[in-house]
This record gives structure tokens, C-alpha cells and sequence, in this order.
């Protein structure tokens, strides 16, 4: 069973360090790497943050199977940013509190929801929301896709990366506005020359 989820805990980090849809696996590492360069991070930040994901995922799967699945997590340069829904604000606090132990990480940003579990037919929404908001940034030649990584929960957007500058955040922005079935956008976005350097 470890060795199941080792494994699978490499293909969703294999995906996760391209912030792409699942379909970056088929492709295969050569063209991972490249997205990698590509990205505003350095490839070590990248692998970096990759590790990072990979432990915090071990450690709520440890926790809770529930978490688990319930519990996403997208890690740039340290920073994670947690989505999904939980119960009750101590299982809130606890998935918090699990993340900030995992080496490497250096700043939480929770946005977990606190609701009953969502329907079918709602994650099913959420999905494509993401699905055509990723589409939209990879169509706009003025947006580094590669720098946003985007998660929907009850038609909420939210994102995460580096923006070149605040005009290229402004159309990222408007490109999840212009989505049917989205109702909010909240973004963790910093700029490029706004980031600490190590």
C-alpha cells in the first residue's frame, strides 16, 4: 500500500510542479523539465516545492484518508496555497497546522472551506471552471500560464503564481471573471520583482 502511494504521489507532484492538467504526465519528463525553465521559479525551487507538496500530501494521507482527498494543496516558492472543504474550523485549523510542520514551507495561505461535502454535479462545475480558465491562460500569449496554478471549489477561483506585472495579473483576472458559473475570484498572486529572494 506504501509503495501504491509513493507512486502516486510522484505522478500528482510530476503534475503539480508544471501547475497543468493531468495530460502534462503523457507528455513526459523531457517536457516537464521544459515548463520548469520556462517558469518564473528556479528548477530548484521547483523540485523544491514539488518535495514539499509530495510530504504534505504523505502526512494528511497519514492523517486521514478523508483529507486526503478532500484537501488540495498548490506550493510555489514555499507557499502554499490550501483548498477544498472540511466539516468544522478544528479540522480547518489541523490541516493548517499538519502543513506548517512539513520542512520548506514558509507561508500558509488557507482558504479551506467549511461545508458539508459538495455534490457530484458541483465538483463536476468546479472542474470545468478550472479546466477553462487553464485553457484561457494558455491561448493568452500575454500570460506566462506556466506561473498560475488555479483551483475551483463551489465556483470560487482561486490562484496562485507569479505575475510578470499587474497588467498581466489584470488579465488573468478578467480571463476568470469572463467564465460562466463563476461567482468570486481570490488570488495570492505576487509580482515577479516583489519576491524575496533566498
Amino acid at each position: 500500500m506504501k509503495l501504491v502511494l509513493s507512486l502516486c504521489l510522484a505522478v500528482i507532484a510530476a503534475v503539480t510542479l508544471s501547475g497543468c492538467t493531468p495530460i502534462g504526465v503523457v507528455v513526459g519528463g523531457a517536457a516537464a523539465a521544459g515548463v520548469v525553465v520556462a517558469e518564473e521559479r528556479s528548477v530548484g525551487d521547483a523540485i523544491e516545492d514539488a518535495g514539499i507538496k509530495l510530504n504534505i500530501m504523505n502526512n494528511l494521507f497519514e492523517k486521514s484518508e478523508t483529507l486526503f482527498v478532500d484537501v488540495s494543496t498548490s506550493v510555489i516558492e514555499g507557499r502554499v496555497l490550501v483548498t477544498g472543504q472540511v466539516q468544522n474550523p478544528e479540522t480547518r485549523n489541523s490541516v493548517a497546522t499538519t502543513i506548517w510542520e512539513v520542512e520548506g514551507v514558509n507561508e500558509v495561505l488557507n482558504e479551506l472551506q467549511i461545508s458539508e461535502k459538495s455534490g457530484l454535479t458541483s465538483a463536476t462545475e468546479d472542474s470545468w471552471i478550472s479546466a477553462k480558465l487553464r485553457s484561457r491562460l494558455l491561448q493568452d500569449i500575454g500570460i506566462k500560464h506556466v506561473n498560475y496554478s488555479v483551483d475551483t471549489v463551489n465556483r470560487i477561483v482561486y490562484l496562485i503564481g507569479i505575475a510578470q506585472n499587474p497588467e498581466e495579473l489584470e488579465r488573468v483576472y478578467l480571463h476568470a471573471r469572463d467564465v460562466d458559473g463563476v461567482r468570486k475570484i481570490i488570488h495570492h498572486v505576487v509580482m515577479k520583482d516583489s519576491r524575496k529572494t533566498k
